[in-house]
Order: C-alpha cells, then structure tokens, then sequence
C-alpha cells in the first residue's frame, strides 16, 4: 500500500489521472501504457501488490487474478488474489526474481491521495514503492506505476482499508485490467477478438 499524496504541483510526475468508473478508462489506461511501453520490448509482467485479506488493499491481487494466462507468451502477472505479493512476502519474491533484458514492468497498488484524486487511477512513469503509506521501506517496482487512489493521506488506515467499498475496488481492477489487456494486445498485435480478461464471458 502505497501513500504518495498527488497535487497539481506535480505534473511533470503525472502521466494521465483517470476516474475509477469512466466508461472509457480502459482505452485511456490502453493508450497511455502504449506510448509508454519501449520499442523492442519482448514481454511484460505485471505486479499486483496488497493483501487478500484487507479490502482497501486487494487491487494489486484482484487485476493480477483478472490478467492471469491471458497472454501467456507475452505477460507475465506476479500477485494475484491466490498468491498475493503483499508486505511479508513482497520482498523475498522479488528478491529471486529476475526481470530479464527488453521487458517492461508495470506495478499496480491502491494508494492514498489528496481529496481531489481520491476515486482515480493515476498513471506514472516511474517506479512504484509499495507499503510507503505504512511507513515500510520496501523496495521500489516497476518501469511504470498503475494506482488506485482509494483513500485521503489522512484516513485512519486501520479501519479505513478494512471497510473500502468492493464496488470501487472491482470497477477499478477491472477498468486496469482490460487497459492493461488492451495495450498488450495491441502492442504485440494480437487478434481483436482475442480474450481481455480472465474470466468468463469478458
């Protein structure tokens, strides 16, 4: 679980900042992964980071589970909702993984944020440090940071998470996830009719 605090002071750090439940946020999270994705890039491995056991905390798993052998050759998803990557097992997963030359990684974690982006997904160039809203110094992740902006920097975690409305959750990992899909597809030209979600009937 993440804590950055986003503002308008920063937008050089910005890539795109999205509402949770436009109906064209797949398209707008496809297109800004596109233009941020490498030229010569082999595969992609997504890392979902958070608990299964804490509401507020389970976007990471819940897209990886969504991504799951959807494109087995070209995306590789670490975290799902079976086998999360959470704070007590985040680091010695990834500390025997290697990530291998040309492929790009996107790390996605629920985080907190300022009133004026709660209930968005911003989208970032740039690593992602996971745990950071929890006073954890876990390592940072990724070539690019996916987040779900689910509650104020101010919140009272220890409830807060607990009690984070699964609506919001679920339309978030599923709008990340048919992004994500949709960018994969398109980058390594996959048929248009080809599968997006993990699930039956999507």
């Amino acid at each position: 679980m993440g804590a950055k605090q986003y503002n308008q002071s920063e937008p050089k750090f910005l890539e795109k900042v999205i509402p949770y439940d436009d109906r064209l946020a797949p398209l707008f999270i496809r297109n800004t992964l596109y233009s941020l994705i490498p030229e010569g890039t082999k595969h992609i491995y997504v890392v979902g980071i958070g608990s299964n056991l804490i509401s507020g905390d389970s976007l990471g798993p819940f897209v990886g589970t969504l991504l799951r052998n959807t494109f087995p050759d070209h995306l590789t998803v670490l975290g799902n909702l079976e086998y999360p990557m959470d704070a007590t097992t985040i680091v010695p997963k990834m500390s025997r993984h290697s990530f291998p030359k040309n492929s790009f990684v996107i790390s996605i974690d629920s985080v907190l944020g300022s009133i004026d982006f709660v209930n968005s997904i911003v989208l970032r160039r740039g690593p992602l440090q996971p745990g950071l809203g929890l006073g954890q110094n876990l390592p940072p992740i990724g070539d690019c940071s996916v987040m779900g902006v689910v509650l104020t920097n101010d919140a009272v975690l220890g409830s807060g998470l607990l009690y984070t409305n699964l609506h919001l959750i679920y339309t978030m990992a599923t709008n990340i996830a048919k992004g994500i899909s949709l960018a994969v597809r398109q980058f390594f030209r996959y048929p248009s009719d080809h599968p997006l979600l993990h699930v039956n009937g999507c």
